[in-house]
């Protein structure tokens, strides 16, 4: 059976669904296809309910600092409660039938299953065939990245997944990889008792941001209790159980192993090569209108711009109006904001220190310590954090910065609409900043910079 319309949309995450949606808003016949649930990782596994556990561990450190402030015992709540709570508000939130409801109100058509490109604008499902008049759009996402550890695929380890959707912390965990999923959990499943181990391969936590940043998280992370250890690449995984993980010339053992590696694309199964386009690369490279080839366009995760639902939304309007031939603006990434919801929170924009040094910027540097502000000093225990900003001081504008501390992510909002808009600094310095607040670190950064 073959069936002619406009558009179809190949996975239904943020992205996807956005693409799906809006077009078939303006009208257009659209087909969208999801083999998993409507919505992807972001609000099931992701985005949604990792925050609310991050939320509930954060909730407990301030509990604990009042207490540890009146000279009382802290004490830990049950976590299966609170765990069931969590699982039901994001359910709550948001469902698999909700989002396909959504999309046939709009207009779409629903399709369960796997799709693959079987020719130019042409996709089949189940043995149900798709010709699009425009074209397609391929939103698939990514799974965790494992790594070829000699013995982990043989083992019980967790991913994400299986982090969020436990009932019960375990009395032991060791997290694989110190970036932003290993460091959040880390510190949620430690402040709910679990003895907790971190490895990361690279010299630092965090590592593609600021050393300084890696360095507060490890602070804080070996200050709570847990065991943080960098340059630290596992070389064996057995189960017993327990866990057993080779690292350097000792073993560490555990009663579960948490991977969390990064993660990547999956292009092998769409059928790509019916289009020219190598299905064994790592991600889908598009030019700024999100096109891939003719008729083929992509968002989200599987572009390699950035594992985030913000950069999927954004990249979705620009397809839109790409597909409607509507004029728009192209996609640009030297402004993507990012947070890591420890606590404290990491905020980032743009460049890096030596990500701009590297591109051949002449880089000038300010940063100030949390702390030392009026608002740090205020807030007391809990206070770490700092903004440093990132100068391309030939041009005299901000081309990165980050913004690390209690509500770190918040603050961010500034700096990004600075980076953005590649804002002179010394326009910056003309602004008034809200006195006492934490954003107002900002203001002393560009004296440092100064």
């Amino acid at each position: 059976m073959t069936d002619v319309v406009d558009v179809v949309v190949i996975g239904l995450g943020p992205g996807g669904e956005d693409v799906a949606g809006k077009l078939a808003e303006a009208g257009l016949e659209v087909v969208g296809v999801e083999r998993q649930l409507v919505g992807g990782e972001c609000p099931y596994w992701g985005c949604v309910p990792s925050k609310m556990m991050i939320r509930a561990g954060t909730l407990l450190a301030e509990a604990g600092r009042v207490r540890e402030m009146a000279g009382e015992v802290d004490v830990r709540p049950d976590y299966a409660p609170v765990a069931a709570r969590i699982r039901d508000e994001a359910t709550d939130h948001w469902n698999d039938q909700v989002a396909v409801d959504r999309l046939v109100s709009k207009g779409g058509r629903f399709v369960r299953g796997a799709a693959r490109i079987t020719g130019p604008r042409e996709v089949s499902v189940d043995g149900e065939t798709f010709v699009a008049r425009r074209g397609v759009v391929v939103a698939t996402g990514t799974v965790p990245s494992v790594p070829p550890v000699p013995g982990l695929a043989e083992t019980p380890y967790w991913t994400n997944r299986q982090a969020i959707e436990a009932k019960e912390p375990p009395e032991s965990l060791i997290v694989l990889g110190g970036g932003a999923i290993g460091v959040e959990l880390a510190q949620v499943f430690a402040r709910f008792g679990a003895r907790v181990t971190v490895l990361e391969a690279a010299d630092q936590l965090l590592p593609l941001e600021e050393p300084e940043a890696g360095g507060l998280i490890a602070d804080t992370l070996m200050a709570e209790g847990i065991d943080v250890r960098v340059g630290a690449q596992a070389s064996g995984v057995s189960h017993g159980p327990p866990f057993r993980v080779e690292v350097g010339a000792g073993v560490v053992t555990t009663d579960q192993l948490l991977v969390a590696t990064g993660r990547r694309a999956d292009l092998s199964e769409l059928g790509l090569d019916r289009l020219g386009v190598d299905g064994s690369a790592r991600w889908l490279a598009t030019d700024d209108r999100m096109r891939v080839v003719d008729g083929l366009w992509a968002v989200g995760d599987i572009t390699g711009q950035g594992a985030f639902t913000h950069v999927a939304m954004y990249q979705s309007d620009v397809a839109v109006r790409a597909i409607l031939e509507q004029a728009g603006r192209a996609a640009r990434y030297h402004a993507v904001p990012r947070v890591t919801f420890s606590d404290p929170e990491v905020g980032a924009v743009g460049l890096t220190q030596a990500q701009a040094r590297d591109q051949g910027l002449r880089v000038r540097v300010g940063v100030a310590q949390v702390p030392a502000s009026a608002r740090g000093w205020i807030h007391k225990t809990g206070n770490g954090g700092f903004v440093k900003l990132v100068e391309d001081a030939d041009r005299g504008v901000l081309v990165g910065a980050t913004s690390a501390g209690p509500a770190g992510g918040e603050v961010l909002g500034a700096l990004s609409v600075a980076v953005h808009a590649e804002l002179e600094t010394a326009t910056l310095r003309t602004m008034i900043y809200a006195y006492p607040t934490f954003h107002r670190a900002i203001e002393d950064a560009l004296k440092a910079l100064a």
